[in-house]
């Protein structure tokens, strides 16, 4: 564990390189913003919670992020979104609790700021969970729906990547249990380097910083949620 942190730890270094990307992150953080909807009669009402991933953060405009694309698909749901840039799960914990009850969906978006920042996994699992039940209590359907492998992102070289692919497979196991124990969905973007599209189409898939996706790579994340399965039974 020792060897893990010191090799963590140095990511910065190995990553100062390029430190443009740093910067980059920064700026298109600063610039998202989250995408909410208020239509004058919904027919579903959506809460949306989570880090970076959630906010858009890496799209050009806010109706490119994930829950910009659900709004642009479902112009009559309504769109809550408390997401916000560098959350982790504990943090999601915390937007739960400030959210209203009564929402058909709730959409978590959340784990890779837990990958980077070595939130150790005894730790994650029952933050997790906490962040399952307090959604189910706002929400009819919950989905969990993960980062991809945070070790395929450009941002990360190695020997870094390969413990950032470590910790995100760990990451997903997690939430895949306790998708599954506690009946929430589970959306899996996890996917080996050899067939996964951020890799394969590194460029227009992934955002100026190496790190988030592009408004092409949430396009991507939006078509894995809807052919999983991750808005069923929802209508339109």
């Amino acid at each position: 564990m020792v060897a893990l942190v010191a090799i963590a730890t140095g990511a910065l270094l190995l990553t100062a390189c390029a430190p443009w990307r740093i910067w980059t992150a920064a700026d298109l953080a600063r610039e998202a913003q989250p995408y909410t909807a208020q239509p004058d009669q919904p027919v579903r009402r959506v809460l949306v919670v989570g880090d970076s991933t959630a906010v858009g953060t890496g799209a050009n405009a806010p109706l490119d992020s994930l829950p910009g694309r659900i709004g642009q698909d479902h112009p009559k749901w309504h769109i809550d979104n408390l997401a916000a840039n560098g959350a982790r799960y504990a943090d999601v914990a915390a937007q739960l609790d400030r959210a209203s009850a009564g929402y058909d969906l709730v959409l978590v978006l959340a784990g890779g700021n837990d990958v980077i920042r070595l939130t150790a996994l005894d730790t994650l699992r029952p933050q997790i969970e906490q962040v399952v039940t307090l959604a189910q209590q706002k929400g009819q359907h919950v989905v969990l729906m993960p980062c991809g492998n945070v070790g395929h992102a450009p941002f990360f070289i190695p020997p870094v990547s390969w413990v950032m692919s470590h910790r995100s497979e760990d990451l997903h196991a997690i939430v895949k249990d306790v998708a599954a124990t506690r009946q929430a969905r589970y959306v899996r973007l996890l996917k080996p380097r050899h067939e996964d599209p951020f890799v394969a189409r590194s460029k227009a898939l992934n955002a100026a910083d190496g790190l988030h996706p592009s408004s092409a790579g949430y396009e991507e994340w939006y078509r894995e949620l809807v052919a999983q399965g991750g808005l069923a039974g929802l209508g339109e």
